[in-house]
């Protein structure tokens, strides 16, 4: 199973990767829910890791909704992140409607040119997940949906999670929960959802916070508690 944490710094990557984790999903400005960090983040996390570094790809936190300027700087930091040796880039961008904006979202993939692919929380946003998730498995190149289910916390959506987790089962994405899971909450959500990937923020920081720094051994007892599992 796959353990992703989020990192706002090159300690927090090092860290990360050190007590285990198999992934960063690398961001700024994380208390506005995450935003593109700065070009000398990317290149020195991607320079100083062995493990797969993907780039929130987010140029304002205002809403998912991107006008033509919006997409150009997306598509220059999509460019510039694969230039900086980034494994992969983490989208999303909704219609005023509140469902997937397939245009815009096409355009990104097509930039992204093979880097790996998740869809990040905007998927929360919309009005039917299910459809939603339907519109995103007709693209092979999206990897996963990082999701809480539509739900503040995952811990509150297992059923959404359970039923996303069931459309998606005979396609190539796979739905990856976040948002509340720590080394307490963990083993009993991990009895009811059977997925492979799973995504980890201030669950595994001191004092459970991004004001504090990454506890590796929250990350080791996640990693335990995974391999009991398997």
């Amino acid at each position: 199973m796959v353990i992703e944490v989020i990192a706002i710094s090159l300690t927090d990557a090092k860290a990360a990767q050190q007590a285990g984790a198999d992934r960063i999903e690398l961001v700024a400005a994380i208390a506005e829910g995450g935003l593109t960090p700065s070009y000398a983040m990317i290149e020195s996390v991607c320079g100083e890791v062995t493990i797969p570094v993907n780039v929130m790809i987010r140029p304002h936190s205002r809403s998912f909704f991107y006008d033509e300027n919006d997409i150009q700087v997306m598509l220059k930091d999509i460019q510039i992140c694969k230039q900086l040796g980034a494994s992969g880039i983490v989208i999303g961008a909704l219609t005023e409607e509140y469902a997937i904006d397939e245009h815009t979202l096409q355009r990104l993939i097509a930039a992204a040119d093979g880097l790996d692919i998740t869809f990040h929380r905007a998927f929360d946003e919309v009005k039917d997940q299910s459809k939603a998730l339907e519109t995103l498995m007709a693209y092979k190149e999206i990897s996963r949906v990082l999701t809480s289910g539509g739900k503040n916390k995952v811990l509150d959506a297992v059923n959404e999670i359970q039923a996303l987790e069931q459309q998606a089962s005979h396609s190539h994405i796979q739905i990856m929960p976040g948002s509340g899971l720590t080394p307490t909450t963990l083993p009993s959500f991990i009895t009811q959802i059977h997925v492979s990937e799973f995504h980890f923020g201030s669950g595994v920081r001191h004092q459970a916070s991004f004001d504090h720094c990454i506890d590796a051994n929250k990350i080791r007892d996640i990693r335990d508690i995974m391999l009991f599992r398997a």
